[in-house]
């Protein structure tokens, strides 16, 4: 099966690249044709990728997402200089708090009221659905049409957003497990705050040390050149691995390993090899979409009813976010632009997949939850794969008839 699924993924890897320029004007993304993919040759369709449904083989996918997330966020926090980090950290701390918070209860209350489920199971998916996934929103922040048509600070705060709350979502995720039953209140938290400061410690000291051997070892020519990528890739799998030992939150930890190496180590001067870096990441999302496509739960999808599900998936996707973006507009100082922009284009996907199976994992899988909370996954990977596209023409019109720059 392994054999099988390198063979798909590089083959779609090979398309991907040679039609790169072409997809990034496409109303498509990288993700979706994994995506769509993992169904065509998953064990519904051709059943080349004879795979379990994401209900019966969520640990692993749990760990994949985990790896996954955890290069992800890295590349977030080396995506701009950390003077320009630095500048955002007011808006984008308004966001963690307002938004990410009110994302939840929105998400919950949709939830609630879409599936007719209890409180537990409805604030399950509102906390796992909450992040902003860096991975979808990497293709609307990054390459020609986005760098040049949207303005660089609606594109550091959307990044900045989408690399932070993956790993700030975890209290809200054990907050809602202790309403399912198995933590009381103050064990949820003692730990959250243990995963929460746990990570930020160890995370900056990797980060630190990181940034500064770097810059010692090129300074004294001890180290030979080559991609930041690979040095980068090494310190998050570093991090990654003393968070798990450490039983702290890893992707958080990694998120902020990045930002103090960004601090510390000479990113700046190496412009050219941090877009070689996004662009070898935008490659490493697809064994993932193709594996999550394969795994499906459609009975489970089928089981929730098909009204029930559309008004779910309508329900997360125009009220989770845009309307609480709407609101924050004046407090985070954006045009009415920027703020349906932020406001539409909060994806949900592989973080979300990885609070989901962590649910499953620490609860024991259900049905219900992981069925509805994949269908709006594979509902937004869709909605915001077709509308990149259109969106960032959109802005980039409204931009000229507004006279305004965008960079």
């Amino acid at each position: 099966m392994l054999d099988v699924l390198l063979t798909v993924v590089g083959v779609l890897a090979l398309v991907v690249a040679a039609l790169s320029r072409w997809i990034q004007r496409a109303p498509l993304s990288a993700p979706l044709l994994a995506l769509l993919t993992g169904v065509l040759f998953g064990p519904e369709a051709l059943g080349v990728i004879d795979l379990p449904t994401v209900v019966e083989g969520h640990k692993e996918l749990h760990e994949v997402s985990r790896l996954l997330l955890a290069v992800s966020v890295m590349a977030v926090a080396l995506r701009y200089p950390f003077r320009a980090v630095r500048a955002r950290a007011k808006p984008v701390a308004a966001l963690l708090v307002a938004a990410m918070a009110g994302m939840a209860l929105v998400t919950t209350a949709v939830s609630a009221a879409a599936l007719g489920v209890g409180l537990g199971a409805a604030a399950l998916l509102g906390a796992a659905l909450c992040p902003t996934d860096p991975v979808l929103a990497s293709s609307v922040v990054t390459g020609e049409p986005a760098e040049k048509g949207i303005a660089a600070r609606t594109r550091q705060l959307l990044s900045l957003e989408s690399g932070a709350n993956d790993g700030l979502a975890l209290p809200l995720v054990l907050a809602a497990v202790a309403i399912v039953g198995p933590l009381s209140g103050g064990e949820a938290l003692v730990e959250s705050l243990w995963q929460v400061l746990g990570a930020v410690v160890p995370g900056a000291a990797a980060g630190w040390s990181g940034g500064r051997v770097l810059r010692g070892a090129e300074r004294h020519r001890t180290m030979q050149s080559g991609p930041l990528l690979v040095y980068t890739l090494l310190l998050a799998l570093l991090v990654l691995g003393v968070s798990g030992l450490l039983r702290v939150d890893g992707v958080l930890a990694v998120f902020v390993a990045g930002l103090a190496f960004n601090a510390t180590s000479p990113v700046d001067e190496r412009a050219d090899e941090n877009k070689i870096d996004e662009a070898v990441n935008r490659f490493v999302v697809l064994p993932l979409f193709v594996v999550f496509g394969a795994m499906v739960p459609w009975r489970e999808w089928g089981e929730l009813g098909w009204w029930r599900g559309a008004l779910l998936v309508l329900g997360a996707l125009l009220l989770r976010r845009l309307p609480i973006l709407l609101a924050l507009k004046r407090p985070l100082r954006l045009t009415w632009r920027d703020a349906a922009f932020l406001g539409w284009f909060g994806p949900i996907g592989v973080s979300a997949l990885f609070y989901l199976t962590m649910e499953a994992h620490r609860l024991g899988a259900d049905p219900r939850v992981l069925a509805a909370g994949t269908l709006i996954i594979a509902a937004s990977t869709l909605a915001h794969g077709v509308t990149t596209a259109p969106g960032l023409a959109l802005y980039r019109r409204a931009s000229e008839r507004e006279g305004q720059p965008t960079r």
